[in-house]
């Protein structure tokens, strides 16, 4: 619990640094080519992938990313969540 609890904050901490150093990493990284194409600049693709960050951070700290993660992905891979390969009617 404490090691998740760490990590998450870790975690959160990198995102808020995504978010904060944006025009940082754009000059020391640079650009990103689909963010400059779809969302309006590389900036706002380092503000929304340390937002990502820091949602997926939250929802480690919280227990969480394992339910979401199964009802994301869980029909893409059969494993559960909404739409698997569950039978219907056999109670």
């Amino acid at each position: 619990m404490i090691l998740r609890i760490i990590l998450g904050l870790i975690g959160t901490g990198i995102g808020f640094l995504f978010v904060q150093k944006s025009e940082w990493l754009l000059s020391n990284v640079g650009g990103i080519g689909p963010a400059e194409k779809y969302l309006g600049g590389s900036r706002m693709g380092y503000k929304l992938i340390g937002i990502l960050i820091i949602v997926i951070a939250f929802l480690y700290i919280s227990g969480l990313l394992g339910g979401v993660l199964k009802v994301i992905l869980g029909p893409l891979f059969g494993i559960g969540g909404f739409g698997g390969n569950e039978q219907t009617g056999n109670f």
